[in-house]
């Protein structure tokens, strides 16, 4: 029978070796302070973006502008993240690892790094984008919201080729691979490279902006939401939303509604026969006279105005009204429609006239007294009166 004192000396011979050797060599004493000190840096995490932020969200505050405030609450993230780098670097300098490891290591921290600085530049682009919206002037607010979306995709491009670069991994074969790569694709995604050009034609020409009315024929009308990279979202009338492919909006034809200087007022006011010649004067010396005298219709040589007896038609005289509003808003331009709609109904019945109705006549004409009436001969029989 084996000693006890003996198997008890053993036993915590063995509790040493496992406790010395732990992980990797390194003994579990290590690893556990490794553990504490990364939880101070999580729990400092805590205070050092509490104060550094709160600092920093002062001294914006003296500044007047608001594009400091929104880079600091656009960094918000990015400053929380850096006790955690911290923290995992002092970790990995006292646990001391073997060469192999401890290269492990360094990259990640420099990955970590890496992964911060891009990070925080991505969250300033939206901020720095209200001085790109200046450019307005030239460019139009789409061109400028894909120049932002172009800028975060260059960060992205560039933050992901320097952390494959710190671990050794070369961009360039790579990009070479995506370039034959990219050449199959293209032979089979034509419609997506075409839809991106279009897109980026539309842009250029300006024929719409975001917030647009518009109105393709046989597709949608609508108000321009986003022009992306392959479809532009065009919400209708009804709040339904449309995606149109770019080519459509490239190679059809596009009426930009919201690009109107004036609106129009095209109407054709049909009076009775009974009118007399003074009074179709009255009634479009009248009219005539009430557009004229209104602010809110635009005048010649800005545009034309027409107010003339046009034609007789099967049951009215037809007066044609043809003028501008000032405005192109569509609730205004109702409004001064359902305006002019009243003055118009005064002036006619002020005339002594009235407006017409469509109708049809019909005229039956009768046989004198005396005239002979039509002679129907009888039928001989059945059979003739059949045929």
């Amino acid at each position: 029978m084996n000693d006890p004192i003996q198997t008890l000396k053993n036993f915590w011979e063995l509790t040493l070796d496992v406790w010395q050797t732990g992980f990797m060599g390194i003994d579990i004493g290590r690893l556990v302070v490794a553990v504490g000190i990364f939880a101070i840096f999580l729990i400092f995490r805590r205070l050092f973006t509490h104060y550094i932020l709160s600092f920093l969200k002062r001294m914006a505050l003296k500044t007047g502008g608001d594009f400091d405030d929104k880079a600091i609450e656009a960094l918000e993230n990015p400053i929380r993240f850096i006790p955690v780098v911290v923290g995992l670097f002092f970790v990995l300098e006292y646990l001391e690892f073997p060469e192999t490891f401890a290269r492990i290591g360094d990259n990640l921290v420099r990955s970590l790094i890496a992964f911060a600085v891009f990070w925080a530049m991505l969250k300033l682009v939206d901020p720095f984008s209200q001085f790109l919206k200046r450019l307005e002037k030239v460019f139009t607010l789409a061109m400028v919201e894909w120049l932002v979306k172009a800028i975060k995709a260059a960060f992205i491009f560039i933050g992901a080729a320097t952390i494959l670069q710190i671990w050794g991994i070369e961009v360039g074969p790579i990009l070479a691979g995506l370039g034959l790569f990219g050449v199959a694709v293209a032979l089979g995604a034509q419609d997506l490279f075409k839809n991106l050009i279009a897109g980026i034609l539309i842009i250029a020409e300006k024929r719409f902006n975001t917030g647009d009315w518009i109105l393709v024929h046989g597709t949608v009308e609508g108000t321009v939401e986003t022009i992306g990279f392959r479809s532009t979202v065009v919400r209708r009338f009804d709040k339904a939303p449309v995606f149109v492919p770019n080519t459509k909006l490239s190679d059809s034809a596009v009426t930009n509604f919201s690009s109107m200087t004036h609106r129009r007022i095209y109407w054709t006011i049909g009076v009775e026969y009974r009118t007399t010649v003074e009074q179709l004067r009255t009634i479009r010396d009248g009219i005539e006279n009430y557009i004229m005298e209104n602010d809110a219709f635009a005048d010649p040589p800005q545009v034309v105005r027409f107010v003339r007896i046009d034609r007789f038609s099967d049951s009215s005289i037809d007066i044609m009204l043809y003028c501008f509003t000032k405005t192109t808003n569509w609730g205004e331009w109702l409004e001064i429609k359902e305006q002019l709609a009243y003055a118009i109904k005064e002036i006619v019945e002020g005339a002594g006239s009235a407006f017409a109705f469509p109708s049809q006549s019909l005229y039956i004409e009768n046989n004198p007294d005396d005239s002979p009436e039509a002679f129907i001969p009888p039928a001989k029989n059945k059979q003739e009166e059949k045929a």
